[in-house]
């Protein structure tokens, strides 16, 4: 055991760690544990404490804890009822267990903080100190400002990871999990990862992007990953399979959005004998030649479902693959059996030609105003032709057989899978899809991550973990509302709120009471499938 000095580099503060080593049997290597002792004074060269409850820690090393239940030596009466709620559920998913075994020394803090981002909706860290006196919540004691910026550094990634891994082999072959892509915004000038990029609600801050990947029954998420804000959706499936690799994922199967959609994304699912189901582009050749053939038979009553008010089939094609081989020098080419699910939807017409009438005119401006988009270049040339003389100007004339060509495919939309060759059960699985965006609604408005609030990479990945977390119980909460149909009188909001006003009391010599619990709030935590408290 020795003392190891260690200077952060942003800072120039010098930092002494206790370093102990020992013997991993499961590695057969050598490692070592180190404990922050504090910082080195540039004066003196004492180390001095960086951490006042280290003092605390000292007391209670001298005296030590006497068995069983501490004993209550002062009145308090706590709201009590949605803590509770949230670590029923914490053992029913298994956060809780899988938290503990990862961050054993720092489980309580990150439950702690993230029941506070789900019951205070929208407010920041700050409020943290005034709403722990009034709640019971895991960790029992206040979490200032600075020990909470501590809390986010020391989640590190080889940690974060094996609660992925522990999270996913939960659900791992129960269901379909969904992947998508969302950005988010943010002022700062120091963290690597935010770039200027492309985004659905035309931020133009610059951001980063945030994967998540959920479960299609559960309706839970259990694995994210921060992108630079610059990435592409479909640049991250490589990435993505490499991950499951390394998680031991082995029997998966993704839903992808169409944005996800490239030949060697789909090879590379493949070649990972990955289970997929993903939207495509009605332009591919594949695509079109099978629409002209199968268009008529299309719209046929037995092909009709009245549940989507949605017309379906499936053909079987021969998917080209192929896997390049360095190692070698070669490429293998063969056929894969694949299925094209073909769908038309007539409600889906009007929002077709609205959306291009929109699209159309977006273009048209753009070239009134001479202010092209790179992104856009194929369809400038596609829609519309451009001619410029001395003598009458800029001419701008819209190619009608294009618009006209586009036009034979509104309501029209296609998926492609290795796995379901049902229309309907396509559709249905490819729609749960939506749970991912209703989660970065949830993360972005009432988790208040719309705007990165940390000025450092590591601040920024811890905070984001916690997020995760408090997303998972949120995600819970609201996928049981909804199969129990709670959302036709209840809010999110409103149910936590009726929840949260039962109390606990506690008094010396008389241990703790629990407060009344309404019939109706029985019933509630019924039907979220929670046992009601009781003491």
């Amino acid at each position: 055991m020795g003392i190891v000095y260690q200077i952060n580099k942003k800072t120039g503060i010098t930092y002494a760690y206790q370093n102990e080593s020992y013997w991993d049997k499961e590695k057969q290597q050598s490692r070592a544990r180190r404990k922050l002792l504090g910082k080195i004074d540039p004066v003196t060269g004492n180390i001095v404490s960086t951490r006042n409850y280290q003092k605390k820690e000292q007391q209670e090393e001298l005296a030590p804890a006497k068995p069983g239940p501490v004993a209550i030596t002062n009145y308090q009466r706590c709201f009590f009822g949605a803590t509770y709620l949230f670590d029923q559920i914490g053992k029913t998913v298994g956060i809780t267990a899988d938290l503990k075994a990862c961050f054993p020394e720092d489980y309580k803090k990150i439950l702690s903080i993230a029941y506070y981002l789900i019951l205070e909706e929208s407010n920041a860290l700050s409020r943290f100190p005034h709403w722990q006196k009034l709640h019971i919540h895991p960790y029992g004691e206040d979490i200032p400002s600075q020990r909470s910026s501590e809390l986010f550094q020391s989640i590190d990634e080889e940690s974060r990871m094996r609660f992925f891994e522990k999270q996913g082999k939960r659900r791992i072959e129960k269901e379909y999990w969904a992947f998508d892509i969302t950005s988010i915004s943010s002022y700062s000038e120091t963290l690597s990862q935010v770039k200027k990029g492309r985004n659905k609600e035309h931020d133009r801050l610059p951001q980063i992007n945030l994967a998540l990947l959920f479960g299609e029954e559960s309706g839970l998420p259990f694995y994210y990953r921060k992108l630079a804000g610059n990435i592409t959706d479909v640049k991250t499936v490589k990435q993505l399979m490499t991950e499951f690799d390394v998680m031991g994922y082995k029997k998966v199967r993704v839903v992808l959005d169409r944005g996800f959609y490239s030949k060697k994304n789909i090879d590379m699912l493949y070649k990972n004998h990955q289970k997929f189901l993903i939207g495509i582009k009605l332009g591919l050749n594949y695509v079109k030649s099978v629409m002209e053939e199968k268009r008529a038979n299309l719209k046929l009553w037995s092909n009709f479902e009245t549940q989507f008010a949605t017309y379906g089939i499936c053909r079987t094609i021969d998917w080209d693959y192929e896997q390049e081989r360095p190692y070698k020098g070669d490429t293998i080419k063969e056929t894969r059996r694949a299925y094209l699910l073909l769908f038309y939807n007539p409600e889906k017409v009007a929002k077709d030609q609205a959306d291009m009438n929109d699209y159309l005119t977006s273009l048209y401006n753009d070239l009134k105003d001479n202010s092209r988009k790179d992104y856009r270049l194929k369809d400038y040339d596609k829609y519309f032709t451009v001619t410029e003389t001395p003598k009458r100007g800029r001419k701008i004339v819209p190619n009608e057989e294009a618009m006209s060509e586009a036009a034979k495919n509104y309501g029209y939309f296609a998926l492609l899978s290795n796995e379901v060759n049902k229309p309907f059960e396509a559709l249905s699985v490819y729609r749960s899809k939506d749970i991912v965006e209703k989660g970065f609604g949830n993360l972005k408005e009432r988790l208040n991550f719309r705007r990165m609030q940390v000025s450092s990479e590591l601040c920024l990945n811890g905070k984001l973990f916690i997020e995760f977390i408090a997303l998972i119980y949120l995600s819970y909460v609201k996928k049981r509302m909804q199969d129990a149909d709670l959302f036709d009188k209840w809010t999110l909001q409103g149910l936590l709120d009726e929840l949260d006003v039962i109390e606990s009391f506690e008094a010396p010599g008389h241990g703790r009471i629990l407060g009344e619990v309404t019939d109706k709030q029985k019933k509630l935590y019924e039907a979220l499938e929670v046992e009601p408290p009781s003491l």
